[in-house]
C-alpha cells in the first residue's frame, strides 16, 4: 500500500470502529423483570461514564471524518507542489495537535468507562452495589464489545497520530 495513502486507510477505518462503539453502547438496552413486579431498563444513560463515552467517540468520529475529507482537498490541490511549504508544515502540525487531544480524549473516556462497567460486573459490597451484570448479561455483553471496539479505535487514532508525526518530523528537514 501506498504510504501517502496509509493516512486516508486509517482514518476511514476509525471513523468505522468509532461509529461502531458509539452505537453498541449508545443503542444497547435490556429490560428485566426484577422481583417479579418492577421493571427495570438499563441504557447507557444510567451509568454516567458510558454516557461521557457516547458523546466523546461521536464528537471523535466526527473530527476524523472531517480531517478525512481535509486530508483529500489537500492531497488534490497540493499534488504539484512542495509539501515542505509553511502552510502545509503549519497545517500539519494542528492535525497533530488535535489527533494528540482525540487519542487522549476517546482512551481516557474508555478507561472511565470500563472502570464504571467492572463495578457492574463486580458489584461493591462495602458501597452496597449489587452486581448488575448477574441481571443484564446481554446489556453487559455488548457493552464490553463497546469497550473493545473503543480501545481498538484508540490504537488507530494513535497510529494516525504518529504517522502525522512523523510527516511533520520528515517536513522539518525537506
Amino acid at each position: 500500500m501506498d504510504v501517502k495513502r496509509m493516512q486516508l486507510v486509517l482514518r476511514a477505518v476509525a471513523v468505522l470502529v468509532l461509529v461502531l462503539t458509539a452505537c453498541l453502547v449508545g443503542l444497547d438496552s435490556q429490560t428485566k423483570l426484577v422481583f417479579g413486579i418492577l421493571e427495570k431498563k438499563a441504557t447507557f444513560r444510567d451509568l454516567d461514564a458510558l454516557f461521557v463515552l457516547v458523546h466523546v467517540v461521536s464528537v471523535a468520529a466526527g473530527y476524523n471524518l472531517v480531517q478525512l475529507g481535509q486530508e483529500i482537498a489537500t492531497r488534490n490541490r497540493s499534488e504539484g507542489r512542495s509539501s515542505s511549504s509553511s502552510f502545509y508544515l503549519y497545517l500539519n502540525w494542528v492535525c497533530f495537535f488535535f489527533d494528540q487531544v482525540a487519542v487522549y480524549l476517546v482512551f481516557a473516556a474508555n478507561c472511565a468507562a470500563l472502570e464504571a462497567s467492572m463495578l457492574a460486573v463486580t458489584g461493591a459490597e462495602r458501597l452496597q452495589w449489587m452486581k448488575l451484570c448477574d441481571t443484564f448479561t446481554r446489556f453487559c455483553f455488548q457493552m464490553g464489545g463497546g469497550l473493545v471496539c473503543g480501545f481498538i479505535a484508540c490504537f488507530v487514532m494513535a497510529a494516525i497520530s504518529s504517522y502525522v508525526s512523523f510527516k511533520v518530523n520528515l517536513s522539518k528537514l525537506t
